[in-house]
């Protein structure tokens, strides 16, 4: 008996006193609705621990201090030029005006070969999820294409306290179902055969997550 016949034996052994006649059941699922309003100053906390807890950069500025945040997220230690693609829609109140770095306005004509060529790429977020530590993205305005946050090695992204939900049913609830969507916990990661932990296979290596509150 070789694999295939082996598997395919154990579900026929399985499903054996399953009859032709028994009938479909759906079991109603009731479950709790989900709470609405601002997450609280505990839960924003818990969201920027989470968020951290998976390797990534998070910083709290406040709305008057987010854009030299911005910029300090993108040049980090570098000294020379950093190429820095920005989605439409980013805030241009935000987008870094200094000589170290070049920004590249993402569009129709920005092939992938090109996206590989810029160091990182900015993106607002649609939620944050505190029990989770995940950013959302459903690729609205400021968040760009799927592409330009998953080919750059670094990605900042901004995150309002006020788009912070407590918990998945939460996220789930709010966003729309209709939208593409990307769910983010930290820098890319996987392991290797040995259970290595390799960074930056499928996306940024680097997740830099500025957390902006009020003034």
């Amino acid at each position: 008996m070789n694999a295939r016949e082996e598997i395919l034996g154990r579900a026929r052994q399985a499903l054996g006193d399953v009859t032709v006649a028994d009938p479909a059941t759906d079991v109603p699922v009731t479950r709790p609705a989900p709470a609405t309003g601002p997450a609280t100053p505990a839960q924003v906390d818990l969201f920027a621990e989470r968020v951290a807890d998976y390797r990534a950069v998070v910083e709290r500025p406040t709305v008057l201090t987010a854009a030299d945040a911005v910029l300090a997220a993108v040049t980090g230690a570098s000294s020379g030029t950093r190429r820095i693609l920005v989605p439409p829609g980013f805030p241009d109140a935000l987008v870094p005006v200094d000589d170290r770095v070049e920004i590249i306005r993402d569009g129709p004509t920005v092939t992938t070969a090109e996206l590989d060529t810029c160091d990182g790429v900015l993106s607002t977020a649609a939620i944050g999820i505190a029990e989770t530590g995940t950013i959302v993205l459903d690729h609205g305005e400021g968040q760009g294409r799927r592409a330009a946050t998953l080919v750059p090695d670094l990605h900042v992204c901004v995150v309002r306290v006020d788009q912070v939900v407590a918990g998945v049913p939460e996220a789930v609830a709010a966003l729309d179902p209709s939208r593409p969507q990307t769910w983010i916990s930290g820098p890319s990661a996987t392991s290797d055969i040995e259970l290595d932990r390799v960074e930056g296979v499928h996306g940024p290596r680097t997740l830099h997550v500025l957390l902006v509150g009020p003034a």
